[in-house]
């Protein structure tokens, strides 16, 4: 039995108190947490979930006074543009990840590839066959020596691309604990990764022993990952038990920051601000909202009451001033400003924005499509 399933159940039959009458303990368990639930939404209903916005339209009312221009309004509005199409694969696009070079893009398909492309170019630079098609996450390594995938075979399987002979059959390590799907993989530097999955668990990995050093758990499955930019022993993920943790590999298998009740649904994508010390998360309940570590509560929140669609994938400008968001359906992918919480700009894409991602040096956009397409922006 997986570790977070016991640890679960300690913490249950510590509230249970091994009372014989299980289900009669169960039920007023429940009961207490609802009636907690909502004592705390009722002294929290006047918060405000929108600070930035507030703020901003505040600030820009009275930058307006006294200027023509608007304080947190572009002038012009940006556009974005594609500037490159990779097509290639044959089967729904699924995660891709840039190298720190800015130049090269990895992609995951579910025809069963990995391929790593020259985003300049669009020349395909290698392809690399999976044992399995159902592929969920990729990342490249900041080395530039490793690149990872997983899926529902429930392995993060890693690639060595700089050995005098890639032999690209046949995989550098294995990384194999998790008992459910590998939904997402970050590296943390060129010899630890981090895995999240199915079991509701993420696993710290040492790739040369291919051994776990550490283990993080969730309630529910873990949908994704992303590493602190400034500090690496830090990591947030999301899961469909609609929270966020944010996780420090030195203070053990406890999170440091849990942030829940702003979403009503599974929690699909995660991503820092640029400053690492905020992010965003994009749920099912087709919004995206911003949380901020210093004052531990959110920020932010991005929706739209004409958008039916869930959130598929987030991203930040170098800046911090755009917020991209992907989604299932129409509008597929667009661009909010971080501050006021106003669209700014869509992504025209034919099908759903599955991931996306921009570069380090924040030159340019990447997205994933079903329509098999790759997509660079900017």
């Amino acid at each position: 039995i997986k570790t977070c399933f016991l640890q679960n159940m300690t913490t249950m039959l510590s509230l249970l108190g091994g009372n014989e009458n299980t289900e009669q303990e169960y039920q007023k368990c429940r009961t207490t947490i609802e009636r907690l639930k909502q004592s705390i939404k009722a002294k929290t209903g006047n918060m405000k979930l929108n600070a930035l916005k507030t703020t901003a339209a505040s600030n820009l009312k009275t930058k307006q006074a006294l200027q023509k221009d608007g304080l947190f309004a572009l002038r012009p509005s940006a556009e974005f543009k594609v500037r490159r199409k990779l097509p290639g694969h044959f089967g729904k696009i699924y995660a891709l990840h840039w190298s720190v070079n800015n130049e090269e893009l990895l992609s995951a398909s579910q025809d069963g590839k990995l391929l790593i492309w020259n985003a300049n170019s669009t020349n395909k630079h290698l392809a690399i066959p999976l044992q399995c098609a159902w592929v969920m996450t990729c990342a490249y390594s900041p080395c530039q020596r490793l690149v990872a995938s997983g899926g529902l075979d429930n392995l993060c399987t890693i690639f060595n691309l700089r050995e005098d002979t890639v032999d690209v059959n046949r995989s550098y390590r294995e990384l194999q604990r998790h008992e459910g799907y590998v939904s997402c993989c970050r590296f943390m530097n060129k010899n630890q990764i981090v895995t999240g999955s199915g079991d509701a668990s993420l696993i710290l990995w040492d790739i040369d022993k291919a051994t776990a050093l550490q283990q993080f758990c969730h309630f529910g499955d873990v949908q994704s990952l992303a590493i602190n930019p400034t500090n690496k022993n830090l990591f947030v993920s999301g899961s469909i038990d609609a929270m966020a943790k944010v996780w420090d590999i030195r203070q053990g298998n406890n999170s440091v920051a849990t942030f829940q009740g702003g979403h009503d649904s599974d929690i699909n994508c995660v991503e820092w601000f640029p400053d690492g010390k905020a992010f965003v998360s994009g749920s099912d309940d087709t919004s995206a909202l911003l949380f901020d570590m210093t004052a531990y509560s959110q920020l932010n929140q991005y929706r739209d009451e004409g958008i039916l669609a869930s959130v598929t994938s987030v991203g930040f400008s170098r800046s911090g001033y755009y917020l991209m968001v992907g989604y299932d359906e129409e509008p597929f992918c667009l661009a909010w400003n971080t501050m006021t919480a106003a669209k700014e700009a869509q992504l025209e894409h034919p099908a759903r924005c599955s991931c996306l991602q921009i570069a380090p040096n924040g030159h340019a956009i990447a997205t994933g499509c079903w329509d098999r397409i790759l997509r660079v922006w900017a």
